[in-house]
């Protein structure tokens, strides 16, 4: 072929490269599921599923029975069934424990540990919580018993203890709506521990009274998952401070897509 003729093909390949856009980076996973925590249920997650949502995520929630950690267990993996593809799955507080051993479920990418426990194989929360006691710990009567050995927070201490950033009518009625949980939820050793084998963030509460901070940070470090820590926040930091809470939940779901991961 004539040189003539060649170098405006060139140009034209050239000029094509230049205005093509640049590839676009990898979709985030849209499908979260959110786990709920020991005396509440998931009507929490509101806000942070009113930010997901409005993002073009598709939020699920868990309804724990907290009748047993086996069957808790068993009800978040109901709903990651229901998933249509890659899923993060989020836990706050007892939740943790929860999504640590489902989150061994094949839809499961990533975890998102939002003040909560992540124990190792043949380890509970409870046992756990005694090396770094909580403020809960340490105030008498905190934590009530019934007959049949159901558990709940005193609810005249509960908006003190769980969610003192709450307005305190808010914090009153979750006082009063507690879904209570069976003691042994909190003494059941994990079977599985998913943080070993998926990618995991979390978030600490500064003020955190009923989880030490300090084994918030002791959790997400063994776990090697970067976290963020939200200076004041309470344990009721996903309704507290959803903006931040959400952030990170969207994060791990950019993260986890990314190629390599």
């Amino acid at each position: 072929m004539p040189l003539h003729r060649i170098r405006p093909a060139l140009m034209l390949a050239s000029l094509l490269a230049l205005a093509a856009p640049a590839t676009a980076s990898a979709e985030p996973i849209k499908n979260i599921v959110l786990v709920h925590g020991a005396w509440v249920d998931a009507s929490g997650w509101k806000p942070v599923y009113d930010i997901l949502k409005k993002k073009g995520f598709r939020v699920s929630m868990v309804q724990e029975p907290e009748t047993s950690f086996q069957d808790d267990v068993a009800a978040a993996k109901r709903v990651l069934d229901m998933q249509d593809g890659p899923t993060i799955l989020v836990g706050h507080s007892y939740g943790g424990s929860i999504i640590t051993e489902a989150g061994v479920h094949p839809k499961v990418a990533g975890l998102v540990y939002i003040a909560a426990h992540a124990p190792d194989v043949g380890e509970d929360e409870g046992e756990l919580g005694k090396k770094m006691p909580s403020v809960l710990a340490k105030t008498p009567g905190a934590i009530e018993k019934t007959p049949d050995g159901y558990t709940y927070l005193n609810p005249e201490l509960f908006p003190k203890l769980f969610a003192p950033d709450l307005p305190r009518e808010q914090a009153e009625f979750e006082s009063r709506s507690q879904v209570l949980a069976k003691a042994e939820v909190f003494s059941t050793p994990l079977t599985a521990a998913a943080w070993k084998a998926k990618p995991s963030w979390g978030i600490v509460a500064g003020n955190d009274q009923i989880i030490n901070p300090d084994l918030e940070r002791f959790y997400y470090q063994r776990a090697k998952a970067p976290f963020i820590v939200i200076e004041g926040a309470s344990h009721s930091v996903y309704e507290s401070h959803p903006t931040q809470v959400a952030s990170v939940i969207e994060e791990a779901a950019r993260k986890v897509a990314e190629p390599g991961n």
